[in-house]
């Protein structure tokens, strides 16, 4: 008879920041109240330097309860087991998504998403890329904004939380902020301007900023998201340039008002002067950063701020975007392993809605490879780096007693070959089998 062991008590951390993450309140749908076995033909924990053969993941209810040598079979108290072949290991994690959106290389692609499709009619489609998103083995995503549907992820969030529908561990960004004037719809009549709909919420002033932070945490968001910089140039030293949004009081007013409440900024900073306007206001995170300037790595690194790069869908979008994009894939990668030498925290994040939901996020570790990671370090990226910016760290990301039981299974050696999690065949998250490949 094997051992019970307690639970382990969970307390949300927020790594290196000083102040906890202000609590959720979602109703939650109550975990299976039942054990099961998962036995595996190898794992890697997450934390070992290498994989254990053989061995038996025990499941109490959506947590871990232990984990044994060899196999175990059906019985009384674990009436379950189910034998998978390949690599059990720990759920990924994208901290860099949008279910609303269904790729937008294209003006036109964005456009119609924004002015032909209801809400509604997106919000079915988010459903459909949350159940792809457990598919391709992610079980918690930060979902970055919703690209004019408003709230809509709120909700998806919400009902993925009371077993409505199935999906991954949600943050959630809402409405992401930017001046007037700055972010699609664009381009239209201006005399129809003022009545259509726009990507994000715009804000001007420094009490209008934190009056949308008030308004936004109101309506349910985990993260404040920020555009401080547009209208990207390379100039003749192949520095990466841009356009300011916020002015830098702004910014402040709106990390001040966000950190005040206890929440979080996510901040698209693409270029120089928006990366290091972001970084000097003080946000938690710097989503893309194409170009970062060595001096803001530094600053990054001292004040604990999370990059999050997304180099593969500036590759994937480069020759339809045109343009300044096709030479700022090289900028983007030369800055990611700069990053990597100065020892800025790298979080994965896709950007996927960028591109296709029918596009396995997981392309992305191959390009983190390709430009210098080790496979280990690559994956480490998504489950301890992304778990540590979302603030649950002790939650997921490993698989040890006490955390959720989120397990995908991969062929081969994820450690030896970044490309075998492109092809997973089993996802777990929470105690619930949510995909099995016939």
């Amino acid at each position: 008879m094997m051992k019970q062991r307690a639970v382990l008590g969970v307390v949300l951390m927020l790594g290196a920041a000083a102040w906890a993450q202000a609590p959720r309140r979602d109703k939650q749908a109550a975990p299976p109240d039942k054990t099961i076995a998962v036995h595996c033909e190898q794992m890697w924990d997450g934390v070992s330097e290498g994989l254990r053969k053989d061995v038996t993941i025990v499941v109490h209810g959506d947590r871990i309860k232990e984990i044994v040598a060899g196999t175990i079979h059906p019985s009384a108290e674990i009436p379950q087991v189910a034998d998978t072949m390949g690599t059990c290991m720990p759920g990924l994690i994208d901290a860099h998504t949008h279910v609303l959106l269904q790729e937008d290389v294209t003006a036109q692609q964005y456009d119609d998403q924004i002015l032909k499709e209801s809400v509604a009619f997106r919000t079915l489609r988010a459903v459909r890329s949350a159940r792809l998103a457990l598919q391709y083995g992610f079980t918690t995503i930060r979902d970055l904004e919703t690209e004019g549907a408003g709230y809509a992820d709120v909700d998806l969030k919400k009902a993925i939380n009371q077993g409505i529908v199935p999906g991954p561990r949600m943050e959630v960004a809402g409405r992401a902020m930017d001046v007037t004037g700055a972010y699609p719809v664009l381009g239209y009549d201006w005399q129809l301007q003022p009545k259509l709909p726009h990507g994000v919420q715009e804000v001007g002033g420094v009490e209008g900023g934190r009056k949308a932070v008030r308004e936004q945490i109101s309506y349910g968001i985990d993260w404040v998201k920020v555009y401080v910089d547009r209208s990207y140039y390379l100039r003749p030293d192949g520095v990466l340039d841009d356009i300011p949004t916020f002015t830098l009081d702004e910014l402040k007013a709106i990390v001040d008002e966000a950190h005040r409440e206890r929440h979080k900024v996510a901040a698209h900073a693409m270029a120089l002067q928006g990366v290091h306007n972001a970084v000097t206001a003080g946000v938690d995170s710097i989503e893309h950063g194409d170009y970062i300037s060595d001096a803001d790595l530094q600053t990054m690194k001292e004040k604990g701020i999370y990059y999050t790069p997304t180099m593969w869908v500036g590759a994937y979008m480069s020759e339809g975007r045109g343009g300044e994009w096709p030479k700022m894939v090289a900028v983007s990668n030369e800055t990611f392993q700069r990053a990597m030498k100065a020892g800025v925290k790298i979080a994965y994040g896709t950007d996927i809605g960028g591109f296709s939901w029918d596009i396995t996020p997981a392309k992305q570790f191959e390009t983190m490879v390709k430009l210098g990671m080790t496979p280990r370090e690559a994956i480490l990226t998504s489950i301890h780096t992304g778990a540590e910016l979302m603030g649950m760290q002790n939650e997921i990301g490993t698989l040890e007693p006490g955390k959720y039981a989120d397990i995908i299974v991969v062929p081969g050696n994820p450690l030896e070959d970044i490309t075998t999690l492109q092809k997973v065949d089993f996802t777990m998250k929470g105690g619930v089998v949510e995909y099995q490949k016939q």
